[in-house]
């Protein structure tokens, strides 16, 4: 059975947001081991960052194999 249109959608979002929360998480939990203080605000930007460079990166390689596979 193939997955309709808004699931794919639903699935891309969730995907993303839960990526977001990932990375925000493993900032606050990581960069002070590092030596690196952060605010809240500073963690939360840097997490967008991050998921739109994922975003742009998934798209690209999805973009590849799609050309590879033809």
């Amino acid at each position: 059975m193939k997955q309709s249109r808004l699931m794919s959608l639903v699935e891309a979002i969730a995907n993303v947001a839960v990526g977001y929360g990932v990375a925000v998480a493993t900032q606050i939990l990581i960069f002070p081991v590092f030596g690196l203080h952060t605010t809240l605000a500073q963690n939360l930007k840097m997490g967008a960052i991050f998921t739109v460079v994922s975003i742009a990166r998934s798209f690209a390689l999805r973009r590849v194999f799609e050309a590879l596979r033809r």
